[in-house]
């Protein structure tokens, strides 16, 4: 099955970067802070996803 999460974060962040892109947007505005919060979503959802499951007995 998809990783759903994962696909939505990084196109949210792929159309972000493109606007920043096209703009010339600074690393202070909203989109560009959004950015580093996906990517920050994004490694914590890897690194949760690389974790063996917890046996619960």
């Amino acid at each position: 099955m998809a990783d759903l999460y994962r696909k939505n974060l990084e196109s949210e962040r792929r159309k972000l970067w493109g606007e920043c892109r096209l703009k010339g947007l600074k690393r202070d505005t909203p989109q560009r802070l959004r950015i580093a919060e996906i990517d920050r979503l994004l490694a914590e959802h890897t690194a949760r996803k690389d974790q063996p499951p917890v046996d619960r007995e």
